[in-house]
């Protein structure tokens, strides 16, 4: 199946954005060490990119983030330095030598309705507790937004300069371990349909989500007599192991609360992708004149920003 050409609709447009590791084994497993280094690398990307991040949560073999771009560029960029980083980060922590992500990154938009962000924000928020590994939003041991959101405070992680380091060995010196460090801030921001609201009743909004998504994950519990996996196991999996099972299903296009406006955002996506393919017939056909739409990465060319790519003879 071909790969779903980039496509921001407009400005600030909400995604989600999710990646798994390589086979779904927990190279991502919890530790005061990699959470560390996750905000650190995290808040970097988002300092040198300016995107914007609403909600995140990292498990062992996944990740999820609610962010705001400008464009497909930003996107595009903020992850390649997040995920770069941290693949190295992780392979240099557990010795993994094979590739790190299973696969390039998903990024679905989200519409601008209200119950469709809320949703979504929900879901990340319940990652940890949905999955039956721990009781409360707070137990999970990993990196989660739900502490930064509830508290009001922002998470902070480090950033290890690891070029430093290796320019220091090359010139025979000894260094520290944290002497090439610095501190990296994570900023969250409302959803953009609560953007609005004070703070204290978003935090309000959040706390009564997370009361519910517990409420509802103790009755599931309840009704099927299981038990949660708890923290000190999941601190414990071994890097390198993968599930028994891997769960996998089709990702929409688009995340849309009615019919109507996830036919609009499949229609904005359609009309885009025609033009793209129209552009890119004309340049394999010889046409060096050939105009992308705003906004795309046409083949071997730069991004589009304000004006069609025509290229000089």
């Amino acid at each position: 199946m071909p790969r779903r050409i980039r496509f921001v609709p407009e400005e600030g447009t909400l995604f989600e954005i999710t990646t798994r590791t390589f086979q779904g084994r927990f190279l991502l497993v919890p530790s005061a060490e990699l959470n560390e280094i996750i905000l650190g690398a995290l808040g970097r990307a988002q300092r040198r990119y300016g995107v914007r991040l609403c909600a995140y949560a990292f498990l062992s073999n996944h990740l999820h983030l609610l962010a705001r771009a400008r464009d497909a560029e930003q996107l595009a960029g903020f992850m390649c330095h997040f995920s770069s980083k941290l693949a190295r980060e992780v392979s240099r922590r557990t010795g993994w030598t094979s590739k790190i992500w299973d696969r390039r990154y998903q990024a679905i938009g989200v519409s601008d309705e209200e119950a469709a962000q809320v949703e979504r924000l929900t879901y990340v928020l319940s990652n940890g507790v949905k999955e039956l590994l721990v009781e409360r939003v707070r137990d999970w041991p990993g990196v989660h937004c739900a502490a930064a959101l509830l508290d009001d405070r922002p998470d902070e992680g480090t950033w290890f300069d690891r070029t430093q380091e290796y320019c220091a060995r090359h010139r025979n010196e000894s260094f520290s371990e944290r002497q090439f460090a610095s501190r990296e801030t994570v900023v969250l921001e409302p959803i953009p349909c609560w953007e609005h609201l004070p703070q204290r009743e978003i935090r309000s909004r959040i706390g009564a989500i997370v009361e519910q998504i517990e409420a509802d994950a103790a009755r599931v519990r309840e009704d099927e007599g299981k038990t949660v996996l708890g923290a000190a196991a999941v601190l414990a999996q071994n890097p390198t192991e993968q599930p028994a099972h891997l769960k996998r299903s089709p990702a929409p296009m688009f995340h849309a609360f009615t019919r109507r406006a996830s036919r609009e955002l499949r229609e904005a996506y359609h009309h885009f992708l025609a033009a793209f393919r129209d552009a890119a017939a004309q340049l394999r056909g010889g046409d060096r004149s050939a105009r992308f739409p705003l906004g795309s990465f046409p083949p071997a060319l730069p991004f589009v920003t304000s004006l069609p790519a025509i290229l000089s003879g």
